[in-house]
């Protein structure tokens, strides 16, 4: 069993992480989303670990990422959509989903036998220079096992992983909270996660908003697109306007529950998508083995979309 290095996000920390990631290992990382779990997106050997530390289906493909455009163009196709996109939301919590280039040199693990490739260039300050330091294209699904509540914090990161990875890197609590929207350009373009870029910012970029489409979730050309995700081991129930005996509730707004259970007391969608993760460990943490959340509705206007996509998929049957 691996021990855990919990690594300070100053200068002598974040040349650890280089290291480590240069010789094949595994470091969790703080983006202005989630925490990512990174490995170098080039060695099959450090993306193959990648699964096995989080037990994540071989089939789901993998975000890298990326310190700059230019880095991206090394690896896809960018078209000049994608340009304008990135030009508009890079830094930031927008991924691309773009061909691949034939000469990307990546781990074919990271696309899961796909031909598109999804990309991200992160905005926080530490992601930033562990890639600029590093050199290495980061392969970087959110930090935690397959399929549970994703991390915002380090402490988070080693609920899920502490034995399993190299080291985490504690840059404090993510800002955004949930994980990037995922985009695919094209005619039209297929908004295939929402995040922390909501399709109203898009359709100004755009001129046109993108669809959602329908996919197999046994196929899935992105990462969380799977019907079960995000998930407490307590059972969920939505859109609840009051907790039942036997329920722990998650209020938002003036649909109460106790403060550290409320989204966002003074029901701010922002607000409430930071705090969403952290809300949900704390709520399954009160309901125990066997236990049950109710949580009450929440507006799918701008990041609300990516707040109820991802109780959605914490309340599909398992």
């Amino acid at each position: 069993m691996l021990t855990t290095l919990r690594l300070k996000p100053d200068e002598a920390g974040i040349f650890r992480a280089a290291e480590l990631l240069r010789a094949g290992g595994l470091v969790a990382f703080p983006s202005e989303t989630v925490y990512g779990l990174g490995g170098d997106a080039r060695n099959d050997d450090a993306v193959a670990g990648i699964y096995a530390a989080k037990g994540r289906p071989s089939f789901n493909p993998l975000i890298v990422h990326l310190p700059d455009l230019d880095a991206v163009r090394r690896y896809a196709e960018v078209g000049p959509e994608a340009e304008a996109l990135a030009r508009a939301f890079w830094p930031g919590p927008l991924t691309l989903v773009l061909p691949l280039r034939p000469d990307a040199g990546l781990s074919p693990r990271v696309t899961a036998g796909n031909s598109s490739l999804a990309v991200r260039i992160p905005a926080h300050p530490v992601a930033r220079a562990l890639l600029q330091v590093s050199g290495v294209p980061m392969a970087g699904p959110s930090a935690n096992p397959s399929g549970r509540i994703s991390p915002t914090t380090a402490e988070h990161v080693l609920e899920g992983l502490d034995g399993r990875i190299a080291a985490v890197l504690d840059g404090g609590a993510c800002r955004v909270g949930v994980e990037s929207t995922i985009l695919a350009p094209g005619e039209p373009p297929q908004l295939l996660r929402p995040g922390g870029i909501s399709a109203e910012d898009i359709l100004e970029v755009l001129g046109r908003l993108p669809l959602r489409p329908d996919h197999d979730p046994a196929r899935p050309v992105a990462p969380g697109q799977l019907s079960s995700h995000y998930a407490p081991e307590a059972l969920v129930r939505l859109n609840a306007e009051t907790a039942g005996p036997d329920e722990i509730f998650i209020g938002f707004g003036p649909i109460g529950g106790a403060p550290e259970l409320n989204l966002s007391p003074s029901g701010d969608p922002a607000e409430a998508a930071a705090r969403l993760f952290a809300v949900l460990r704390a709520a399954d943490r009160l309901a125990g083995q066997g236990g049950r959340i109710a949580i009450a509705p929440v507006p799918t206007a701008g990041i609300g979309l990516a707040i109820n996509d991802r109780l959605k998929r914490a309340a599909a049957p398992r």
